[in-house]
C-alpha cells in the first residue's frame, strides 16, 4: 500500500526521543512540518538514552583511496556533515570541544588493526606517538603520568574532539518543542506498547495507557528498543558498553578541562572499550529465540570496572584507585554491517525505521535528522541510500557473537546472563 503523501500538514509520529528521535525532530520543525509528535517512556534526557552521556568522541575522516567502498563513503558522507553542524549549528556548536583525539592500544593486535583500518599512519594530519613522553606531552604536564607500557598511539587535531551529548541532545529537544513538536514522555503514556497496523499498514501506535495516537507516517527511531516493537529480521543486535564517572576536584577538573570531565558534577568518565555485552534469553517475541534484550541498570559488571582501572593504571594511575561515583551500562544497535538502516519498510510503507547507531550514532546528532528526513521524503541521495536500505538478507545466519571489528577487553562478545548478582559495582554515597 502507498504511503499517504508528505506535505506540512502531514501527521508525523517519532518513536523515540533519544538523539536521532531528537534531531528528526527538529529537522521536521525546521522544514516547517506543524504536526509532530514524538513518544517515550522516559522524559528527556532519557536515562537509558545511548545519547545521555557527558561526553562522546567527534571525528571525521576524508576518504584516502581511489576506489573506496560504499559504506565507507556514506559514513564520511554523514560525518562530513555532521561535522558542518557541530561548527556553525546554533543548537549543536556550544557543545562541540576541537580538541582532537587520539587513538591507540597496548598489543600488537590492535595497533596492526589501527594502522590497518582506523588511520592513514601517512596523512599528516596524524602525529605518531611511541614513548611515555609522546603520550604525556599529548596534554597539560601531569595529567598522563602513567608509563604506558606497550602503548603505541596516533593523535589527530584536525575535525575531532568531543560532544557533550547530553547537553547537545536536550537543545535539539528543547529547540523543536520551542517550534512547535508535541513531546509526550514517560510511563504510560509516552511508553508505545505496540505499532498499530491496518489495511495492510503502520497507521500509529498504541501507548500503555491505551490511546491511540494515529499519524500518516510514522518514524521508528527507538534505538536498542526498536527490536521489541517491529520484527528486523535479525538485522538489529541490542550491545552494550560499561562506564563509569570517577570524582575529580574542582582543581582537576579545570586542568583536565579538554580531556573532558562533567563540567557540572567534576567527574572523569571513563568507557570501557571492548567489543560489548549482550543479554542472551530465549525470547517469547520472537518464537523463543535466543535473542539479546536490553535493560536498564546503573552499575556494571566488577570485570568492567577492573579493565577501566587497568587504563588508569597505565595512563593516569594516580586517579586508578578512587571510588566510583556513578557506572551504567549504555545500549546501542548493530546492524550486521555495522552501516544504519534508514529506510521505508517494503510492506509496510507508512513506516520509516530510523535505527542502527552501531555505536556512531550520536555523533552524527546534527545531521542525523535531515538524512531521516530525507529518506522519508524519498530523496536520500544515492551513496546513502543503497548502504541505509532495508538489507535482511545480510542477517541471515546471523551469529550473534560476531565482535564486528571491534577490539579491547577479552576480544569477544559477553553476556550478561554469565554475570552473578554479585559480580555487579554497588554506588552508594561515592563508593563501590
Amino acid at each position: 500500500m502507498a504511503p499517504s503523501s508528505l506535505t506540512h500538514n502531514s501527521s508525523l509520529l517519532i518513536i523515540g526521543a533519544g538523539t536521532w528521535g531528537c534531531s528528526t525532530a527538529l529537522h521536521l520543525a525546521r522544514r516547517g512540518y506543524e504536526n509532530v509528535t514524538v513518544l517515550d517512556p522516559y522524559a528527556v534526557p532519557s536515562p537509558i538514552a545511548a545519547g545521555n552521556d557527558v561526553n562522546k568522541i567527534m571525528e571525521h575522516k576524508e576518504l584516502k583511496t581511489k576506489d573506496p567502498d560504499a559504506r565507507s563513503v556514506a559514513s564520511a558522507t554523514c560525518s562530513r556533515a555532521a561535522l558542518q553542524g557541530w561548527k556553525t549549528d546554533p543548537v549543536f556548536q556550544p557543545y562541540f570541544h576541537e580538541t582532537g583525539f587520539i587513538v591507540s592500544g597496548h598489543t600488537p593486535a590492535l595497533i596492526r588493526h589501527i594502522k590497518e583500518e582506523e588511520i592513514d599512519p601517512t596523512d599528516a594530519n596524524f602525529t605518531k606517538l611511541e614513548t611515555a613522553e609522546d603520550f604525556r606531552k599529548t596534554m597539560p604536564p601531569g595529567i598522563l603520568a602513567g608509563d604506558f607500557p606497550g602503548w603505541k598511539g596516533w593523535l589527530s587535531t584536525d575535525g575531532a574532539g568531543w560532544i557533550h551529548a547530553r547537553k547537545a541532545m536536550v537543545s535539539a529537544y528543547t529547540e523543536a518543542q520551542r517550534l512547535g513538536v508535541t513531546f509526550i514522555t514517560g510511563s504510560p503514556s509516552g511508553k508505545v506498547a505496540t505499532l498499530v497496523y491496518e489495511n495492510d499498514d503502520v497507521i500509529g501506535a498504541q501507548t500503555e495507557d491505551g490511546f491511540i495516537h494515529r499519524a500518516d507516517h510514522v518514524i521508528l527511531a527507538a534505538g536498542a528498543a526498536s527490536d521489541r516493537l517491529f520484527d528486523f529480521e535479525k538485522q538489529l543486535r541490542p550491545t552494550a558498553w560499561t562506564l563509569c564517572h570517577i570524582q575529580m576536584t574542582p582543581a582537576e577538573a579545570q586542568q583536565y578541562r579538554n580531556l573532558p570531565p562533567d563540567e557540572d558534577k567534576h567527574e572523569l568518565k571513563i568507557c570501557d572499550e571492548h567489543p560489548g555485552y549482550c543479554n542472551f534469553v530465549s525470547d517469547p517475541l520472537h518464537n523463543g529465540e535466543t535473542r539479546s534484550i536490553p535493560f536498564a541498570k546503573q552499575q556494571i559488571p566488577i570485570e568492567a570496572e577492573a579493565r577501566a582501572r587497568d587504563f588508569l593504571r597505565d595512563t593516569m594511575p594516580y586517579l586508578a584507585e578512587r571510588p566510583l561515583t556513578f557506572a551504567r551500562i549504555c545500549w546501542d544497535a548493530d546492524t550486521p554491517d555495522r552501516a544504519f538502516l534508514i529506510d521505508r519498510h517494503p510492506k509496510y510503507r507508512s513506516l520509516l525505521v530510523a535505527v542502527g547507531g552501531s555505536g556512531n550514532g550520536a555523533m552524527k546528532m546534527p545531521s542525523i535528522g535531515g538524512f531521516i528526513f530525507a529518506a522519508l521524503e524519498g530523496t536520500l541521495q544515492s551513496e546513502l541510500k543503497g548502504v541505509f536500505r532495508w538489507r535482511p538478507e545480510t542477517a541471515v545466519e546471523r551469529d550473534w557473537h560476531a565482535t564486528q571489528n571491534r577490539f579491547g577487553g577479552p576480544y569477544k562478545v559477553m553476556d550478561f546472563q554469565s554475570i552473578h548478582n554479585d559480580e555487579w559495582t554497588w554506588i552508594e554515597d561515592g563508593s563501590t
